[in-house]
């Protein structure tokens, strides 16, 4: 197991594209987890959570949530700055070439 927390630290534009697919090609051998903030990383991931916390009662409480298709797209728009048109436009392209580049085994 690999656990990469926020790897991609100062990272962005196609760097960070570089960053998930290389994170992809080491999970097709190894298990990986990655803690990310940047969608182009997290849109490599074969599995998507989202970790939220909360306090309650003065105790803080974390919750962890697998992610369907369509709560990835509102979640990589999130990432990406919101809910616009724009930006869920973004996430769909984001995950698209992702799944364009594994069909072709890049």
């Amino acid at each position: 197991v690999l656990v990469f927390d926020e790897v991609d630290a100062n990272v962005g534009g196609e760097t960070a594209h570089a960053v998930g697919e290389k994170m992809s090609r080491i999970a097709a051998q190894r298990q990986v987890l990655c803690i990310t903030h940047l969608a182009p990383v997290a849109v490599w991931a074969s599995h998507h959570y989202l970790v939220t916390k909360q306090t309650r009662s003065g105790r803080t409480i974390s919750e962890i949530h697998r992610l369907d298709e369509r709560e990835r797209v509102t979640e990589v728009a999130r990432m990406l700055g919101g809910q616009s048109d724009a930006a869920r436009n973004h996430a769909e392209a984001l995950l698209q070439r992702q799944r364009l580049s594994r069909a072709q085994g890049t």
